[in-house]
């Protein structure tokens, strides 16, 4: 599983507490049926229960799955109750879900795009619904820029001591490793994995961001990173 770590580039120094945020967490999906409830449970449990996070809202978009993950969508928006009751702080719901439907498979990046349209608060966790990251991580993630507020983006990594993958064959991890030792020599982005998706962003960061990204895929996750330092970005 990736899970956060300090970049070469950057450090938080700060040892101060960090205070309660909100965060939006935006999770794109196709085909996700099975997937999309379990995340969703992680989700809610994980973020209730962290200190450092005052409430979230999950916002969900679907491009049409034809294996109709848009009324699985539908069906844990419209019975959030049961999830806000469960995973309540003091007695008061921290965690909401919005569904954006789409007509067809547009692209992972209009499908950030889109979400972060809907966004209402100031941190923003993007990762992915097929269950490769696991949310408890998040709270980490997000404490790295609460701490230091000259940071705009943390994000998770496979390639450092802390960080690994479960399930993949040798192949899978040549290609991988390939591709980022490739990418980090050529666009030297200053991180050790660039073509994750788990990261956690400054609003106000990925809206900047997010106007000059021209890739509609997988390649959107090398991009914004490589964009982000071209325009003085820091990333932990």
């Amino acid at each position: 599983m990736p899970s956060p770590v300090t970049s070469r580039s950057t450090a938080s120094t700060s040892t101060q507490p960090p205070q309660s945020s909100a965060i939006s967490v935006l999770l794109p999906c196709y085909n996700e049926h099975d997937n999309l409830p379990i995340i969703t449970y992680l989700l809610f449990r994980e973020l209730s229960a962290a200190d450092n996070i005052a409430s979230f809202e999950i916002i969900v978009v679907d491009d049409n799955s034809p294996d109709g993950t848009g009324k699985v969508a539908d069906r844990l928006a419209s019975g959030l109750s049961g999830l806000q009751d469960h995973f309540s702080r003091d007695g008061k719901p921290v965690g909401s879900i919005k569904v954006v439907k789409r007509a067809g498979k547009l692209g992972l990046g209009s499908a950030y795009a889109a979400a972060l349209e809907q966004a209402a608060h100031d941190y923003v966790c993007i990762l992915d619904a097929d269950l490769s990251h696991h949310p408890r991580h998040i709270p980490e993630m997000l404490k790295a820029l609460q701490c230091d507020p000259s940071l705009d983006i943390c994000t998770g990594t496979r390639y450092a001591r802390s960080g690994g993958v479960a399930g993949w064959d040798f192949k899978r991890r040549v290609v991988s490793r390939g591709a980022n030792f490739l990418a980090d020599i050529l666009l030297a982005p200053g991180v050790s994995d660039l073509t994750g998706s788990f990261r956690v962003y400054r609003r106000r960061a990925l809206q900047r961001l997010m106007p000059a990204i021209r890739t509609k895929g997988y390649t959107f996750q090398m991009e914004i990173m490589v964009r982000a330092k071209a325009m003085g970005m820091r990333v932990a």
